[in-house]
Parts: C-alpha cells; structure tokens; sequence
C-alpha cells in the first residue's frame, strides 16, 4: 500500500483543522417562488372574501378607464350572464366611447375550468393516442393563460378602457373612489410599489371572476333536470337528443353535454378552437379595409402563431350555457339570433348562397372572412358535411326544438311552485 510523506499528510491535517476563507459577503438571492405567478408576496395576504370585494368594486368602477365612462362591467353585463347587454356586434370604447372593437364581448361565466392554451391537447380519459389540438387559453384566440392576463388587456386596449401601461391603471387606482379600499385589503404603503399593486389589482379581478355565486353557479332548468329536480318538456327532450345526435345537430361533439366521468356538470364547451367559416360582418368598422381579415388562433391579436397557417381561422368554442341571452353570435357579432346560428350550421354547404355573398362571375364565395387558399382549415364534420341541394340536417321544426332546449340552459331557474286550489 502506497504510504503519504510525512510532510503532505502534516500539510493536509493543517489544513484540514483551520477553518475556511470567508466568500464575499452577498445577499441571499430572493426565493424562486416569489416570481410565481400566485406567489404570497405581501407582508399580509388577504382573505378571498377581502380579494373578491375588491375585484368587485373594480369591476364596476368606471374610473379605471381614460374616459371615465367604461367600467368591465359595460361590456359584460350580471343581467346578460356577464356578456354584452346590447344587440351592437362589438362594443365601444376609447376615450370618446366612439372606437368599436374588432370582436363580440364573450361571456365570462363557466370559464373556471378551462384549461391553458396547449396546440396539442390529450382529454383525462384514459387513451393519450388522440390529439384534440389547439385547446384552452382565454380570448376568442385563446392567448391569455389565466384570468389575471386576460384582465389586463381591456384595461390597456386604446379601443376599450384605453390606458397607457399598466402604471396609469395603477395612477388611476390611486386616484380614485378604491384607494382606501385597496390600502386596506393590500396594505397602506401598496401604491408605494407599482409593480405589486398593478399585479394584486388583477388578481382581484381574477379573483372576484371566481366567485361561485356569480360566475358558475350552475342554477339553469338543465342542472335541475341533471339533479333530479326537473324534467324537460317534449320539445326541449326532443331538442337535446337532437343536440346529441352526431348524425343531426352533432352540437354536443364540441359542446359536451353530459356530465363527466368524475361527476362534474357540462360546461358546453370542449374549450377548443375550431374554424367553421363564419361570414364576414360588413358592419364591422374594421372590415371596412378588404385586405383585413380577422384570423384569430393566427392573429392579428395573437402574434406567436403567425407562421401556423393551418389555424387560422380558429376561434374558441364557446360555453353554451346562457346563450339564449345572447344578442348577437360568434367572433364577430355576424348573427342576431340563435335561429339564424341554427341555419347557417345546417345550411351553410346545402345553400351556401344564403349566408356568403357572390363575386363577380356570379359564383359563391364561401369562408368570405378568409383570404383565399384557406379552404382546408374550415371544419367538415357533420352537420357541415352535406352538398348544395341536400336535404339539411336539420328542419325548420327539429332547429326549434333545439333552441328550446338551448333555452334550458339560462341561469336562475325557479321551478314551478304547486298549483293553488280554491278554498271554499
């Protein structure tokens, strides 16, 4: 066995006993959960109840916007299920309330499930062998991740509530009616740190678009039939199975209807995104420019898809439920009533020239709101997969039992209470 000299074993057991150099003095780097997005960063975090009054009185404080006019809840009314309250196919803002938006105000019920935008999403059933693609995210194109991203961008939009940055948001929060509601849920040096009091102003708001008793509370004829507590009538039972049916209205194929395997109730809505080739609305002030096309999933609003042609097109399917209070339909506002929508899902390949104008050689152009060469990215499943002249898949009697059924599916449904005999 090889033996260490004398001197190097001295000069390893020296040193082994005298204690190592001090580093250089430095600050402990912050932890790396602190950048997380929900991150308990304030000296005090306040309770939910404290949170969703705050987003609450946000929500419907005009002040936050340059016109001082335009408040969240203008464009998305409790009486209209959080959705538009008017018949107008986009709404207005700016600072004069003249500047009409690109898109239809969505409901913003039944989104506390949706999942984060993924190209290529695998649903919990057991089998990853099937791809639904593009799913989840927030906005007609899905671009926003959570409900604090998706707040911001109508506080910064020159066409709705029109602030600068997030820093004016912050001014104007500091200058207005919320202040001392803000320093009393957040802390009183809050506006001290912009960067923190813009963040916490859209976790309210993400917050109080949590709340049960206002954003999903599940009270439509539809979660009473599912409980046990109602039936359907014949009509809105024949218009389900109809809805149901992948050989009739196939609704319930991106709308799904039934409750989950793990109990919880249908948000009808597979919340992917899918190109059905609506028309193009020419009241649109923005489609006033014939080379502008509104292309969602591959913008112009979203920009880190650009280059995926094969999306463009795409839109988020939205929630069926409240739709009956809906005046105005899809992206762009084009429909104004969910008899129209019905028609045009039945008819838009069996009489095209119903729903598409023609050009000048007198020949349809369908998919009118793509450029050219996009004709493949346009769903064909069924009820969109018949020719001109065939039967729809749908009459005029089957698309009124569907919207029956549709109606079902409105919020704040009281049952009947017991007839009232005669007292003699």
């Amino acid at each position: 066995m090889k033996t260490i000299p004398p001197l190097l074993l001295a000069l390893c057991m020296l040193s082994a006993c005298q204690p190592a150099p001090p580093p250089e003095a430095q600050a402990a780097p912050a932890p790396a959960y602190l950048a997380a997005a929900y991150a308990p960063s304030l000296k005090r975090q306040p309770s939910v109840a404290a949170m969703t009054a705050m987003g609450r009185a946000m929500f419907f404080e005009p002040s936050l916007s340059v016109s001082g006019k335009l408040a969240c809840a203008s464009c998305h009314s409790p009486e209209h299920a959080y959705g538009p309250p008017n018949g107008l196919a986009v709404q207005l803002g700016g600072p004069e309330l003249k500047d009409a938006g690109t898109r239809a105000a969505p409901s913003l019920r039944y989104l506390q499930t949706a999942p984060a935008f993924t190209e290529h999403f695998h649903d919990d059933d057991g089998d990853d062998s099937v791809d639904a693609g593009p799913t989840g995210g927030r906005n007609w194109d899905g671009r926003a991740q959570s409900g604090h991203e998706q707040a911001l961008a109508p506080l910064l939009s020159p066409r709705e509530m029109g602030n600068r940055d997030g820093a004016a948001v912050v001014a104007k929060l500091r200058a207005g009616p919320l202040a001392a509601q803000f320093r009393q849920t957040y802390g009183a040096d809050i506006f001290e740190q912009p960067g923190q009091a813009l963040r916490w102003a859209l976790m309210s708001l993400e917050v109080f678009q949590e709340s049960p008793a206002d954003f999903y509370p599940y009270t439509s004829k539809y979660d009473a039939v599912l409980r046990k507590q109602a039936v359907l009538s014949p009509q809105e039972a024949r218009g389900l199975a109809l809805f149901n049916d992948e050989r009739k209205g196939n609704c319930a194929s991106c709308h799904i209807s039934q409750v989950s395997a793990g109990g919880a109730f249908p948000q009808f809505t597979d919340y992917g995104l899918i190109n059905i080739g609506v028309p193009r609305n020419g009241k649109l002030p923005v489609n006033a420019d014939p080379a502008f096309f509104d292309l969602g999933l591959c913008g112009p609003d979203r920009t880190d898809l650009t280059q995926h042609k094969e999306y463009c097109g795409s839109f988020k399917t939205p929630s069926l439920r409240n739709v009956a209070l809906r005046k105005v339909f899809f992206h762009n506002g084009s429909f104004t009533s969910l008899e129209q929508v019905l028609r045009f899902y039945v008819q838009r390949d069996t009489a095209p020239q119903k729903w598409y104008p023609k050009d000048k050689n007198g020949k349809v152009r369908k998919y009118n709101d793509m450029p050219p060469g996009m004709e493949a990215n346009v769903n064909v499943e069924a009820p969109f997969d018949r020719q001109p002249g065939q039967a729809p898949a749908l009459n005029a009697a089957e698309i009124a039992d569907v919207i029956a059924f549709l109606h079902t599916l409105t919020d704040g449904y009281r049952a009947p209470g017991p007839a009232q005999g005669k007292h003699g």
